[in-house]
């Protein structure tokens, strides 16, 4: 189901158009709720926001390319233990992913969530975002969008964040109502596609027009997904290269402080308590003193490389390369290279894609007897 509508333009400013088809959506009796990226008043800050009233969202800035947290995570928090209310809420590709993937695990629902999903022009990092807006103070999205969208660098001093640089996936395929950037003429309105009949039955009840679908957009998205590929192939061998022993692996983490807030920004890991925060890794002093005469010098804290190889098997199936590990760490250790490049080839072997589908079970929750003959040793 692909049906295409149509939004007039009231203007030239696009997030303008934006926040008043958010408002319209909201005014809908069946929407209690919208859950958006938005201004906050201290420090130009962009997070996201649960909005109940349509005249609130002026403040709302889904184009904004800040992503300080994956909203899957927000989305857990309102549904896991049930909503008895339909809520909207404005995701990126990789939000959604995430949260198709934590409704599998059981802790987040779909049903009460109504899902827009725009086009994904990439995003800063938080440290790289402060600085973009200080280049562009006042119309910082406004800028980042047109720059993308033409193709150009948005900023002269920072990049984009590196999971962004190698998304090989930016159209939000599993959201109800899609609204389209790349390919399409923004200047002749917002072109938006019904991917559900859901979808379809809030854009009729709205006013959207039906429309033909964009004549460039297929094109445009081939030539993105081909050169993000390349570049996703390119950081996937180096990365390879960089971590092939476990002498290069422990050079690769040297900064890891422990901290845990890889663990934390990941909208999959999803434990209530973790076993490297119980008491099986409160070491006794005794056992450090031992493990330093044995082998001269002991790095502290102890067990950071444990801690990310487990990290890696518990959560390569369901890394959707959202970026967030690396976002949240102090010393800025390239993980999300690191998971992406793990994930891929776990992925791989099972012919899973985190967040493809909910119908797909997490690969480790079944069991295939023809799976891997080769290693176990069974007979076709």
């Amino acid at each position: 189901m692909t049906d295409w509508y149509k939004i007039d333009r009231q203007g030239d400013d696009l997030l303008t158009d934006i926040r008043q088809f958010l408002k319209s959506v909201l005014e809908l009796d069946s929407i209690r709720a919208l859950l958006v990226p938005s201004r906050l008043p201290m420090k130009n800050n962009v997070m996201p926001a649960l909005i109940s009233r349509p005249e609130l969202l002026d403040e709302a800035d889904p184009l904004a390319p800040a992503f300080a947290v994956n909203s899957a995570k927000n989305l857990s928090r309102l549904t896991r233990k049930g909503l008895d209310a339909n809520i909207a809420a404005v995701l990126r590709p990789c939000e959604i992913r995430a949260h198709v993937e934590l409704v599998k695990l059981h802790q987040s629902a779909s049903e009460p969530v109504v899902i827009i999903g725009l086009d994904c022009l990439g995003a800063f990092s938080n440290r790289s975002y402060q600085a973009f807006i200080q280049e562009n103070e006042g119309a910082a999205s406004e800028a980042f969008c047109k720059a993308r969208l033409a193709g150009a660098e948005p900023s002269n001093t920072v990049e984009i964040s590196s999971a962004c640089q190698m998304c090989e996936q930016p159209i939000p395929e599993g959201a109800d109502i899609t609204l389209a950037l790349y390919g399409v003429k923004l200047d002749e309105g917002l072109f938006l596609q019904a991917r559900t009949e859901r979808g379809r039955e809030i854009l009729d009840k709205i006013g959207a027009k039906g429309a033909k679908a964009p004549e460039e957009r297929d094109q445009v998205l081939k030539q993105l997904i081909k050169d993000r590929t390349e570049r996703r192939d390119q950081v996937f061998e180096e990365t390879a290269s960089a971590v092939n022993t476990i002498k290069k692996l422990s050079e690769y983490l040297a900064g890891c402080v422990n901290c845990y807030n890889c663990r934390v920004a990941c909208p999959a890991c999803y434990c209530r308590e973790c076993v490297f925060t119980t008491d099986v890794f409160d070491h006794e002093p005794l056992q450090y003193l031992q493990w330093t005469e044995r082998k001269g010098v002991l790095k502290m804290p102890t067990d950071t490389v444990f801690y990310h190889i487990t990290r890696l098997v518990h959560m390569s199936t369901a890394c959707v390369g959202c970026g967030q590990c690396s976002n949240a760490c102090p010393n800025d250790i390239p993980l999300t290279e690191l998971f992406r490049t793990v994930a891929h080839r776990t992925q791989a072997a099972f012919d899973y894609q985190a967040g493809r589908s909910q119908d797909e079970p997490p690969p480790l929750l079944v069991f295939k007897e023809e799976e891997f003959s080769e290693i176990v040793g069974v007979g076709s």
